[in-house]
């Protein structure tokens, strides 16, 4: 049996444009439900076609080392259909080719080029300003480490006495006094430039939250009074990347996500389609209270659905 899947006008809530529009009429939609006694909510109606599918991974496609139900059935479904799958995560502690590892073990067959880590994302962000052979003092675990040397940095060890040109902080589940302070001194008495790979308060794991990358930014930025360049979700530069590879226009692209302020929040920004999937952080009556920035077109109960949306996303039907 199905879950009617209603559709109410909604603003648009976008602080890179400063654009709020309203979006179109109502209408209904019908998708195989897998959460029960909750209604579906589709806000907006655009009927432009969905080429490229991007996904957050961590509690959309699994938690910890189990996958979400469903989600890889999904996710092979839309590969067999043609679609271009790609998959951003701002958990910075793992290299691109873990995450493919990860998901082919899981049963879908994921190569590196489709996975956007915040880690990696930093890489690119430092090789655009020239970073390559200067220096970094990384807080975080090893595959944010491998990131910066791949990108040409010299990555400095908490012994190392020799100065940093960048302070670059990511999740660290090994994180002690000692690196805080030094990324204090680096950059309140060496000038290193603060670079976070993300600001995510928490991680989802199967036992529940964990303290996130945020968590590990905020002290430094509170000892030091300097705030960090951010660069993972809701930050442009993960999805800009997938749309300048794919060569795709953002309203032909739809992200999938567990958190509102940062998947969603991003990506309505640069125009893309969303969906908002309730197997993750946000639980439906956090989704109930959302602000209109942080508010999806679409609520999900898990990726069972996803992939008849996305072929009414193709179609272009409107209610």
């Amino acid at each position: 049996m199905s879950l009617r899947l209603t559709a109410n006008a909604a603003k648009v809530g976008c602080r890179t444009r400063s654009l709020l529009s309203a979006l179109g009429p109502s209408l209904t939609r019908f998708l195989p439900p897998r959460y029960t006694g909750a209604v579906w909510k589709a806000v907006g109606g655009r009927g432009e076609r969905a080429v490229v599918v991007t996904f957050d991974l961590d509690g959309v496609v699994y938690l910890g080392d189990t996958p979400i139900p469903g989600a890889i059935a999904a996710l092979n479904e839309l590969a067999g259909a043609g679609h271009s799958l790609f998959f951003l995560t701002n958990n910075s502690t793992r290299s691109r080719q873990f995450y493919a590892d990860k998901l082919s073990g899981m049963g879908i067959a994921v190569s590196p080029e489709q996975v956007m880590t915040s880690a990696y994302a930093t890489g690119l962000y430092l090789r655009s300003i020239d970073a390559s052979g200067k220096s970094v003092f990384v807080v975080g675990e090893w595959g944010l480490r491998a990131e910066m040397e791949e990108a040409g940095l010299r990555v400095i060890d908490l012994e190392d006495p020799a100065p940093a040109d960048f302070v670059v902080v990511g999740l660290d589940r090994d994180l002690t006094y000692a690196k805080l302070r030094r990324a204090h001194e680096e950059i309140t008495v060496r000038g290193a430039r603060f670079v976070a790979t993300n600001r995510d308060a928490t991680y989802p794991m199967e036992t529940g939250e964990i303290p996130g990358g945020g968590a590990i930014v905020a002290p430094i930025e509170c000892s030091t009074g300097v705030a960090a360049v951010t660069i993972g979700k809701p930050e442009p530069p993960m999805w800009r990347h997938i749309l300048e590879r794919t060569g795709v226009q953002p309203e032909q692209a739809l992200m999938i996500g567990d958190r509102a302020e940062t998947d969603i929040l991003g990506a309505k920004e640069l125009g893309l389609h969303t969906a908002l999937v309730l197997t993750g952080v946000t639980t439906p009556e956090m989704e109930r209270s959302l602000a209109d920035a942080h508010r999806p077109e679409f609520v999900l109960p898990d990726l069972t659905g996803l992939p008849e949306l996305v072929r009414r996303l193709e179609a272009g039907v409107r209610g």
